[in-house]
């Protein structure tokens, strides 16, 4: 079992205020771009086999400036890496669909119904995406030396890091991830642990 590193992508203007960013397009800020570049120390002390990308812009802006296409790794974009789809919760912060939903958390009770396009995933739904983002990522480093690296978003690799524990998705709860932050996920005699979390440079 490779080591996992992890990278939620940098600020955006609806990461900082709270809004749940599913499949809306939002660039990083300026700021969110300076988190990205803090990166660069971190993932070139690593040996990268493989990297995969969410199809987001921000994912895929923050894997550039974090220096993956400098170093000639084998970077490929996967849709399985997109951000949970937060259905009629899009653009919406936590504190507006309480007002409605009373004690309303995602990890447990999940998003109301959204346009046909985006209809909203389950947990559970989300754990499956994850459980095969795991596969292709295991299975693209059986092969090479090195670990591999995700970039992506929150909440989906918060629900990742559960499965890759042998976790339910719900408990993604546990692990709070901050935008701009690198996470390993590695073994301890031969079972998965977290051997780092939350890492920002300066920070």
């Amino acid at each position: 079992m490779a080591d996992l590193f992890l990278v939620r992508h940098g600020e955006t203007e609806w990461s900082r205020s709270g809004r749940h960013t599913g499949w809306t397009d939002v660039p990083l800020t300026d700021h969110g771009r300076e988190e990205a570049r803090r990166l660069v120390p971190l993932i070139r002390a690593q040996r990268i086999g493989a990297a995969f990308v969410s199809p987001s812009q921000r994912a895929r802006e923050t894997a550039e400036l974090i220096g993956l296409h400098d170093a000639q790794v084998d970077v490929r974009v996967d849709a399985d890496l997109r951000e949970w789809d937060y259905g009629g919760y899009e653009g919406i912060t936590t504190v507006e669909i309480q007002r409605e939903r009373p004690g309303w958390f995602l990890f447990t009770d999940g998003v109301a119904p959204g346009p046909p396009d985006h209809p909203g995933e389950t947990p559970e739904q989300v754990g499956e995406r994850a459980d095969r983002m795991l596969a292709k990522a295991d299975a693209a480093i059986a092969d090479r030396e090195g670990c591999v690296l995700l970039v992506a978003h929150g909440h989906f690799l918060r629900v990742l890091t559960a499965r890759r524990l042998g976790l339910p998705a719900a408990d993604g709860a546990l692990f709070q991830l901050a935008t701009g932050a690198l996470c390993r996920l590695g073994t301890e005699h031969g079972r998965p642990v977290i051997a780092g979390w939350n890492v920002r440079p300066g920070s």
